[in-house]
């Protein structure tokens, strides 16, 4: 009789094809005598990770490819392998070999004698305090955003938004409809996410240098880390994307008061600043919505111009109502930032609602 699979390692990848192997290899020795499972999550990569995934899986029958078309996003990648698995346990490790896969038998052991709910590989406990395999950029940053988490999580946790953990897969599946399918800090999310704080053990492990291919960390991902954050302090009432449409709006509202003072300055009339201001805005907004708030659903080519002319039109309410209250309010008052302000202002709920909706 076949023996129960215990544990399921979920592999979130976007072109990793030259570690899909060493990577194999590593979990085959790690997990020698443990029956276990290997689900690779990629996201349609088109260095053709999920080839080498599945050729491997031809000859392995423990290994599994799930292939996103359409969807983009680790979190995202960590939820539907967890609940694509059966097993009672699920691993997240990440392809680059920077993590220690031969923490995985003993993580698999606290969890299954009780131990703890959750066993998390910490880059920060001693004797490996220093993370080496982090550039001191990405070092920093990493302390900084565990900062931030531990505030909200309030717990006393080293490595919270760490990206190799173990859990009881029930944990997962409870709070999975709440977990945001955006960023890269699904940890830290699952533990916000649960009703009452978890039992948690933190095993030290060396972070390694990444083998092949590049980190896909950049500054997207630390907005959408901010956006995640507020989202948890207003209790999962305000969703990520819309805070980072917010975000957006308020660099969009810097634009739009830097362009209407130029062409004050200018000495141009307040209505063709305004306008100026208004349009010059709304385009910003558009290209770094289409970059960092729907990075996972991003327009490119031909698609971002018809998007763009969508975005456009359908702004084009908001922007009516933007000039009008501007012009209205500048009627009555000799502050002409706040006749801008205001009718940058009138037009955002409009704005956010029909472009979510019809534009991404």
């Amino acid at each position: 009789m076949e023996e129960t699979c215990q544990l399921s390692v979920v592999v979130p990848t976007f072109n990793e094809r030259d570690n899909v192997g060493p990577l194999i290899a590593r979990l085959r020795r790690s997990l020698a005598g443990t029956s276990w499972q290997a689900i690779f999550v990629d996201d349609n990569s088109p260095d053709g990770t999920a080839s080498a995934v599945k050729a491997m899986a031809a000859c392995d029958r423990r290994i599994l490819c799930l292939q996103r078309v359409g969807r983009r996003g680790l979190a995202g990648a960590v939820v539907e392998g967890a609940m694509a698995s059966a097993a009672p346990f699920v691993a997240v490790i990440d392809a680059d070999l920077q993590h220690d896969d031969t923490l995985l038998p003993r993580m698999l052991a606290c969890l299954r004698a009780g131990e703890a709910d959750l066993v998390i590989g910490s880059r920060f406990l001693e004797p490996y305090g220093a993370a080496e395999g982090l550039s001191p950029l990405r070092r920093a940053g990493s302390r900084v955003a565990n900062a931030l988490a531990r505030r909200v999580l309030k717990a006393r946790v080293t490595d919270p938004v760490s990206g190799f953990f173990m859990i009881r897969r029930d944990l997962i599946e409870a709070v999975a409809p709440r977990l945001s399918d955006q960023g890269f800090k699904v940890l830290f999310d699952i533990i916000a996410s649960q009703p009452s704080p978890p039992r948690i053990m933190e095993l030290p492990y060396a972070f390694a240098e990444r083998q092949a291919g590049a980190s896909k960390m950049d500054g997207r991902i630390a907005i959408e880390y901010l956006g995640l954050i507020l989202t948890k302090l207003t209790g999962n009432l305000i969703p990520p994307r819309f805070l980072m449409f917010g975000m957006v709006g308020a660099s969009g509202l810097v634009v739009h008061m830097a362009v209407l003072y130029a062409g004050r300055a200018a000495g141009l009339s307040f209505m063709v600043s305004q306008i100026t201001a208004a349009v010059t805005a709304m385009t910003s907004n558009y290209l770094i919505n289409n970059t960092v708030t729907y990075r996972d659903r991003r327009l490119r080519g031909m698609r971002l111009l018809t998007g763009y002319l969508r975005f456009c039109a359908l702004c084009g309410l908001g922007l009516i109502a933007n000039i009008a209250v501007a012009n209205l309010v500048h009627e009555h008052t000799r502050w002409w930032w706040l006749a801008g302000a205001a009718g940058a202002l009138a037009g955002a709920a409009w704005n956010y609602v029909s472009t979510s909706v019809a534009v991404w």
